[in-house]
């Protein structure tokens, strides 16, 4: 379950707290976030995921979270040099209000900062017991192959997983950072499973968008990037494929990611309980290969490079 949309934005954290609470009786046991999540309101996500971690078992649950992004003005307040690694990741701990974090993430890459010494802190943390594991996030296949080796070469802990931006429409990770991971040995953590809600089918051509959507909000870079008239004519078939596979869009859509062989999980996203409660019921729903495989076709034409 991810956080980036619904923990400490302009929802409410009640709601975000109870629906968390929810996916962890309904078998979510991988809870996402970042210490800059939501944008504009950065570090409330960590805060009110806490508030409802501190309702569960501790040892049936992992908390991701992630360093990297700016977090004020200044050099010494972004990217993964150490200074910087070792202050997030004791804000975020003070935050989520926890002794460890089971998965701590690199966000990006970042090129001004030695590798060595970004992979030095990590194999530290890990050592002290302040993180479990430690990922990276949409780091590509040549990044993989070099922290690797890097691990290797000085018998220190190496990330167990790298979250990829990943969909039916956005496959462009498939051959070369997919394939890193899978030869390396990391998890792939799939998020924007669902486009940011295009393949749910909510943004029919030719009509308004939805209140309350991702589109009639901060928008804008969606139409740059997915309104066009092909494109949402395709997702509309695929919707209409899916209903006669008695599925939703939105549950063939997680069900197709799913099934990559190297995916490990799929971060879904949640703004209402039904949503949550559909996107879940994914894991449980028997879905033929020919009705992946075509579920794939149908998109083939329209995915984005």
């Amino acid at each position: 379950m991810g956080t980036w949309l619904t923990h400490g934005g302009e929802g409410g954290s009640e709601e975000a707290v109870s629906r968390t609470c929810r996916a962890f009786d309904s078998g979510v046991n991988l809870f996402d976030t970042a210490n800059v999540y939501p944008e504009g309101n950065e570090g409330q996500a960590e805060i009110v995921l806490g508030r409802a971690l501190a309702q569960l078992p501790r040892e049936e649950y992992v908390v991701a979270t992630k360093v990297y992004a700016p977090v004020g003005p200044g050099v010494l307040r972004r990217g993964l040099s150490r200074k910087h690694v070792l202050e997030e990741v004791n804000n975020s701990l003070r935050r989520l209000n926890l002794d460890y974090i089971d998965v701590y993430q690199c966000h990006r890459f970042d090129p001004d900062s030695p590798l060595e010494e970004t992979v030095a802190v990590m194999h530290d943390l890990t050592v002290s017991g302040k993180i479990i594991y430690w990922g990276v996030s949409e780091w590509d296949g040549k990044q993989v192959d070099e922290v690797m080796d890097l691990c290797r070469e000085r018998n220190w802990n190496s990330p167990i997983s790298n979250q990829l931006h990943y969909s039916l429409l956005w496959r462009q990770h498939e051959i070369a950072d997919i394939s890193a991971c899978d030869r390396q040995g990391l998890g792939v953590v799939a998020f924007a499973s669902l486009a940011h809600g295009v393949l749910t089918g909510k943004y029919a051509s030719g009509r308004m968008v939805p209140e309350g959507s991702r589109a009639a909000g901060d928008g804008r870079w969606m139409f740059d990037r997915y309104f066009k008239m092909d494109l949402l004519n395709a997702v509309q078939h695929f919707k209409d494929f899916a209903g006669s596979c008695g599925l939703t869009a939105s549950q063939l859509a997680l069900k197709w990611c799913l099934g990559r062989d190297a995916v490990t999980t799929a971060v879904i996203g949640a703004s209402t309980q039904s949503q949550l409660d559909s996107n879940i019921a994914v894991s449980d729903l028997e879905v033929s290969p020919e009705v992946i495989e075509r579920a794939g076709e149908l998109l083939d034409g329209v995915r984005l490079t």
